[in-house]
């Protein structure tokens, strides 16, 4: 069976300001394309199908025409949930949905009972866990266990107790939408740190043939068995060296895997540059980089006026801009904004008491701070 492992399209998402949405449209060209053209049997969508749980109207025409033109191509599409959907608005039509061949596992009841696409050689079982809220779930399945590794395990002991029952040389594929230990973030990915431990092993996955993660949106190798797609389009300035795109996996009669990506085009590179202000305005070092979106750090000792709307005369897609002029001391505000832009929200409410009132926050007041943000995410997911 060929199956296309995407994830995290985000569609709605901007950047920086800029309306990402034709970009988005050509990445849904591409795949359809790919689809056609590579005979895929199945497309796995592991999970941010949109950027927000209410997305503008302009993404869900999208997400619309893309379900419909991967099904044009006789291909059938199994989808999950993310961290950024809302999994009550994907999960409403999925029944009627399995009947089109477009197949959304959005709910904790569906955990544990597949999709099964058959081949030449016999069943195909697509497990879709979605992205599972630790608090949510552990309710929801009366675990004692906290955190991610407690719920997610608790997904695969279902999952393994299904594939349990079926024909011998049923082969499996897992959807899922998790941080795996060892898997390299980048500055665009939501925090899911809240409610015990945020990252499982890649071994709670052990029994699975293929495993499609989403989540993190550089493509990665956590095994043979276990894959990034990574996101279609960069959303951050991090992923300037990523390489876009999906996996094009093959499953042969015994469950071996085989794994090979597809490229997705690049509508616009992004970069980032650094010097003053007059070196890249004039260094041809600089001119093929007049098509990126960019983010400038300029290093003048001395501020210079109107330094936006200068750079944009050579670079019109220079969307963020930041100064660390030569020879000055590293100032705090600047250095504290670095280093909090991966910790967890908690963590920066504790530091700005600390900052506010001189002294550190109590362990009451530590674990009234926790609780408002859990039960914040456990809002959101419920939406």
């Amino acid at each position: 069976m060929r199956i296309l492992h995407t994830s995290d399209w985000h569609l709605g998402r901007s950047f920086h300001r800029e309306n990402l949405l034709d970009a988005q449209a050509a990445f849904i060209d591409h795949l359809v394309e790919t689809v056609r053209a590579e005979r895929v049997d199945a497309v796995a969508v592991s999970g941010d199908l949109y950027d927000r749980a209410l997305p503008p109207v302009d993404a869900v025409r999208l997400l619309d025409e893309a379900l419909r033109r991967i099904r044009g191509t006789g291909a059938r599409a199994v989808l999950i949930s993310g961290n950024h959907d809302s999994m009550a608005r994907l999960d409403y039509g999925s029944g009627l949905f399995d009947a089109a061949g477009v197949h959304l596992r959005s709910s904790l009841e569906g955990v544990g009972a597949p999709v099964v696409l058959d081949d030449a050689h016999g069943p195909v079982a697509f497990y879709g866990i979605p992205y599972l809220e630790p608090e949510i779930a552990r309710r929801h399945w009366g675990l004692s266990g906290r955190g991610h590794p407690a719920v997610l395990g608790h997904a695969m002991d279902l999952v393994r107790a299904d594939l349990a029952e079926r024909p011998a040389g049923t082969r499996s594929v897992v959807l899922s939408h998790a941080f795996v230990t060892g898997g390299a973030p980048s500055d665009s990915e939501r925090d899911i740190a809240v409610g015990g431990a945020a990252h499982v092993p890649a071994s709670l996955f052990d029994g699975a043939d293929y495993v499609a993660l989403g989540h993190l949106h550089g493509r990665q190798r956590m095994s043979e068995r276990v894959r990034y797609s990574g996101s279609p389009l960069a959303y951050s300035f991090s992923e300037e060296h990523h390489v876009k795109g999906s996996w094009l996996v093959e499953i042969d009669r015994s469950g071996a895997v085989r794994a090979d990506f597809a490229e997705a085009p690049v509508p616009r590179p992004v970069a980032r540059l650094s010097g003053r202000l007059e070196d890249l305005l004039a260094g041809p070092e600089w001119e093929a980089y007049t098509g990126h979106w960019l983010q400038v750090t300029l290093t003048d000792p001395v501020r210079p006026a109107f330094p936006m709307d200068r750079l944009r005369e050579r670079f019109p897609h220079a969307v963020n801009l930041e100064f660390a002029p030569e020879g000055a001391p590293d100032r705090e505000d600047a250095s504290w904004a670095r280093g909090s832009r991966d910790r967890p929200g908690p963590e920066l409410v504790m530091d700005f008491v600390d900052w506010a009132r001189g002294e550190s926050a109590c362990e009451e007041e530590r674990d009234l701070v926790r609780a408002a943000f859990e039960d914040l995410r456990t809002r959101e997911a419920s939406a």
